[in-house]
């Protein structure tokens, strides 16, 4: 039976840290502040928004949020960044994604201040990413993937790693990431040739396809470590990942439940971000 590589308590590591830096800054007249903004009302969104709110409530990070119908201009949805730009009190942004079709991303992105990108969607935070230079921060998802890498202490220099998706939210950022640990990455895509022999012989597999049973047993080698960053609904109607959990567990080491994996680190990672962009406005480094 393999080891459950459990979010829960690589959050509450995250949050325990947070609490004293946010008591910190409170003693400086500074309280962090999120600034969300979402189109729309899918449930996977208010779920999330939820949860986020919970985690900003018990670090002691302010949450502030505008929520608009799906069909809200371009125009609108723009101005409520830039005025969030503006406010001296507000030091993270965070959009729910995708955005309605009919906003285009690149448009929207570029309304958001890069020092208040929390979530890593800006040009700037993701030339950060690929040039090692962290005055911007990396996606929440990618990062939430190496705290668990390390709460877990994996070793990862030298490590075969192989990283199935390449989108901007989790596979690019988080193959660079691991590069930067010495990891030796490998990405693969939907026009990789031998999906399962490339996730076969990693030693350590992230599956971000975005896809429920993109990898099964096919997919697996014993003594692997797995983190399955995928949310996706099955037949019943129950979340679940990308990764056959059943499978997995009957093979490899060790393995990230959904839920309960990488999505519970997720709100504790930006809520870290969050902070630490406060503390740089405030002058704390």
């Amino acid at each position: 039976m393999a080891e459950l590589l459990k979010g829960a308590p690589v959050a509450a590591s995250v949050t325990e840290r947070l609490k004293a830096k946010t008591a910190d800054l409170k003693s400086l007249g500074v309280t962090p502040c999120l600034f969300v903004a979402r189109a729309g009302a899918r449930e996977a969104d208010i779920a999330y928004e939820k949860s986020l709110e919970k985690r900003c409530e018990s670090i002691g990070i302010s949450l502030c949020k505008e929520v608009f119908p799906a069909d809200v201009s371009k125009e609108k949805f723009r101005a409520s960044l830039y005025a969030a730009g503006e406010n001296k009190n507000v030091h993270g942004v965070l959009l729910f994604r995708p955005l309605p079709e009919h906003l285009n991303e690149k448009d929207i992105f570029e309304a958001v201040r890069p020092e208040k990108d929390v979530d890593g969607i800006t040009a700037r935070s993701m030339a950060g990413v690929f040039s090692g230079d962290f005055s911007g921060f990396p996606p929440c998802t990618a990062q939430a993937c190496m705290e668990i890498l390390k709460h877990y202490d994996i070793k990862l220099a030298g490590a075969r790693v192989t990283v199935a998706g390449r989108s901007l939210v989790t596979g690019k950022p988080l193959a660079l990431m691991l590069m930067r640990e010495n990891a030796t990455v490998t990405v693969c895509h939907t026009q990789t040739r031998d999906l399962a022999a490339e996730c076969r012989r990693a030693d350590v597999l992230v599956v971000a396809a975005g896809k429920k049973n993109t990898v099964g047993v096919e997919h697996l080698s014993p003594g692997q470590i797995v983190i399955d960053v995928g949310i996706n609904t099955d037949e019943k109607g129950s979340i679940c990942g990308d990764v056959d959990f059943e499978a997995a567990c009957s093979i490899v080491s060790a393995v990230t439940p959904v839920p309960g994996g990488v999505g519970s680190v997720t709100t504790a990672v930006l809520a870290a971000h969050t902070t630490e962009a406060a503390c740089r406005a405030a002058g704390i480094m």
